[in-house]
């Protein structure tokens, strides 16, 4: 089998392709390649992947290129794993919005609308090349945020696709870690969209332990998500800390004033992590790479591809239509809920309907997104404004109007229209 990693020159990739090789025999994958257009920090990244695989003692091929058509040729899955315009574009996404009272965060608010508008369209481009180029029957696997959005747009247009994240997963390894157990002990009953998801039930051998883990470490559980341990409990979940957003929003938005952006602070762990794989010597992940973020992507992105190719029939988190799930949402709609996963695709579980006070955040934000999308494929101001006039963190109309004409300055090298 082979693997394309499109967006190879992430400092992800090194986790990823450790986990491949870790999987290799059971996967049957005989060679994987990167791609990226960086090629000097393809380079790196190319050289210390082969060291990697050549210290798990794997027999697996690996090559790295700036050529798209070379990487998808006859590739049996492809992972999205893309940033349009770098940490650069990240920058300003955090930089400017705060200037207007509102939210700059890479994946919701105004700067997760710029990250669309930006991405949709190239993710559209590869993934249509891949159509024509790839193995028949090829899965895309996007981990490219926001993904709730991304993996809409590549199953409107009828890709088959799947949309990933570590959110999930990174909660069930932090609460093994309080329980005492195994994470593959844990079962989540983890709802909502991509970065809007709520944890109501933590099943260890069947019986759910919430109840206790909100008694006894609602306290240490806030802290780690920047939430208030009062809301674990009034709510009865365990939110996503990306619920901070929203329900800490002026918090966030004079952190965002005063401190150094999220963007800075992973481009310095970026350099860093850059200038250990570099280093000849070096053939193990650095622990670095847990400050990058997205810990567990290659345990998750392994498991899916695992489940699909091999047609385990096991139950992930992952991205995937509504299809009638929660039924105040359009069957459009991608959700993030357990489903069923195999040779067949992967089918979302009918979890018990959201509260209330879930619902109608899922509900806000769902639309929001369908608007995005439109706004991402077709352009034009009017659209921009109704995706951010949706959105509930601005939901104002001079205000949306104010903050389209800068997204559409910001953005103009990217935006042709």
């Amino acid at each position: 089998m082979k693997l394309a990693v499109i967006g190879g020159g992430s400092t992800y990739t090194p986790e990823l392709v450790s986990g491949i090789g870790l999987r290799a025999d059971r996967l049957a994958v005989d060679e994987v390649v990167l791609v990226d257009p960086d090629r000097d920090r393809l380079a790196v990244l190319g050289r210390f992947c082969a060291r990697l695989l050549r210290a798990l003692d794997r027999p697996v091929t690996l090559r790295w290129t700036d050529d798209l058509d070379d990487g998808l040729d006859g590739a049996d899955g492809v992972l999205l794993q893309l940033r349009v315009g770098g940490q650069a574009a990240r920058q300003r996404d955090e930089c400017w919005p705060p200037e207007y009272g509102c939210l700059g965060q890479e994946t919701t608010g105004v700067g997760g609308l710029a990250k669309a508008m930006r991405t949709v369209p190239v993710v559209l481009d590869i993934a249509e090349r891949a159509r024509h180029r790839s193995a028949p029957g090829a899965w895309i696997i996007d981990f490219t945020n926001p993904v709730g959005i991304v993996t809409r747009a590549l199953l409107d247009a009828g890709h088959r696709a799947v949309g990933l994240c570590n959110v999930a997963i990174g909660m069930r390894y932090a609460l093994a870690d309080i329980l005492a157990v195994g994470p593959d002990r844990i079962a989540l009953d983890h709802v909502g969209l991509n970065h809007l998801t709520w944890v109501r039930a933590v099943r260890v051998d069947g019986r759910d332990r919430l109840p206790e883990l909100l008694a006894d470490h609602a306290e240490r559980i806030g802290r780690q998500l920047g939430l208030p341990p009062r809301l674990l409990h009034d709510t009865g979940t365990i939110p996503s800390s990306y619920l901070r957003y929203f329900y800490r929003h002026d918090e966030e938005v004079a952190r965002g004033r005063s401190g150094p952006t999220r963007a800075e602070e992973v481009a310095r762990v970026e350099r860093d992590l850059l200038a250990a794989y570099a280093d000849p010597a070096r053939d193990r992940v650095p622990d670095l790479l847990g400050a990058r973020g997205g810990a567990h992507y290659s345990e998750a992105a392994m498991a899916l591809l695992d489940s699909l190719v091999r047609d385990v029939g096991d139950v992930q988190v992952a991205n995937v239509r509504n299809a009638g799930t929660f039924d105040f949402l359009p069957d459009e709609a991608v959700i993030e809920v357990p489903a069923e996963v195999g040779a067949g695709g992967v089918r979302p579980l009918r979890p018990a309907p959201p509260a209330p006070l879930l619902r109608g955040l899922i509900a806000h934000v769902s639309a929001y997104e369908e608007l995005a999308l439109d706004a991402a494929l077709h352009g034009g101001r009017d659209r921009v404004r109704a995706a951010l006039l949706a959105h509930p963190l601005v939901g104002r109309y001079d205000l949306a109007g104010k903050l389209t004409d800068r997204l559409l300055a910001e953005n103009a090298s990217y935006l042709n229209r």
